[in-house]
């Protein structure tokens, strides 16, 4: 029999934390002892946080042990990395010290096992969804974000809560292919990365896209969202082995065929 190959990377995104959700908090943080540790590089690709409303909010006690997790990972050997979603774009250079991670760019290219991956939270080629697309453009400018990380903290905690709201109720009244990702916008991701493989999340549609166009093979792998708080829960994440396989898990970390 073969031997199974051992782990390079990990990939998860939209755990979208919070301590309401005590069940998903215990699957992450199972992940992060179980599967994590045994991993050269692990890769957080956005909204890992239902949100945050900046990096003072470490002094609550779930931000805290969410925190300390990441960091007792990163003192094992592990490679932390984070890339800003749509909810956690503030987290900045203070979270990131605590929690032992490095900061990555909306696309990030990595070379791994031989292969070079795209890498991207996804929210950014939405570009359908126009009111969408003019608020991201408004609130990932610095001015806009210096000025409300200004702002006395439970008044952020206000705002943002007011905005989830108002997001809510406005994607009830959209059409579910305005929220996915746009085809162009996706084949101009790969030709400004150079890369045949994205892996990326936001979209809460796991699948294996194969994009064929001519001699062109390119793949497109959608991160799961995680929801262990319901009778059916549902999570999962991607694996990249030393073979340069990246192997794709289900909510109980079964490999999904």
């Amino acid at each position: 029999m073969q031997k199974a190959q051992p782990t390079v990377a990990l990939f998860v995104s939209d755990l979208h934390l919070q301590a309401s959700l005590p069940r998903t908090t215990a699957a992450f943080l199972s992940f992060l002892q179980h599967q994590a540790t045994r991993t050269q590089q692990l890769y957080l690709l956005g909204d890992i946080f239902e949100y945050w409303a900046g990096d003072d909010d470490l002094v609550t006690p779930y931000n805290r042990q969410i925190a300390d997790a990441l960091k007792a990972v990163q003192a094992q050997g592990v490679q932390l990395f984070w890339m800003a979603g749509n909810r956690d774009f503030l987290v900045g250079q203070g979270f990131a010290e605590a929690a032992g991670m490095t900061l990555l760019d909306d696309p990030t290219v990595v070379t791994l096992a031989g292969r070079r991956l795209s890498l991207a939270h996804g929210d950014a080629q939405c570009t359908d969804d126009l009111a969408y697309m003019a608020f991201r453009a408004q609130v990932r400018q610095p001015a806009y974000q210096q000025q409300f990380l200004a702002m006395p903290l439970a008044q952020r905690k206000a705002i943002i809560e007011g905005i989830r709201k108002n997001s809510q109720d406005a994607n009830q009244n959209k059409e579910m292919a305005i929220m996915d990702v746009n085809a162009d916008a996706i084949a101009a991701l790969f030709a400004q990365t150079g890369s045949d493989v994205l892996i990326h999340g936001h979209t809460h549609r796991p699948a294996l896209h194969r994009l064929e166009d001519g001699e062109i093979h390119r793949l497109r792998y959608v991160l799961p969202d995680w929801e262990y708080d319901v009778e059916t829960p549902r999570g999962g994440w991607i694996s990249l082995s030393a073979d340069g396989v990246l192997h794709r898990h289900d909510a109980q970390g079964d490999e999904i065929a």
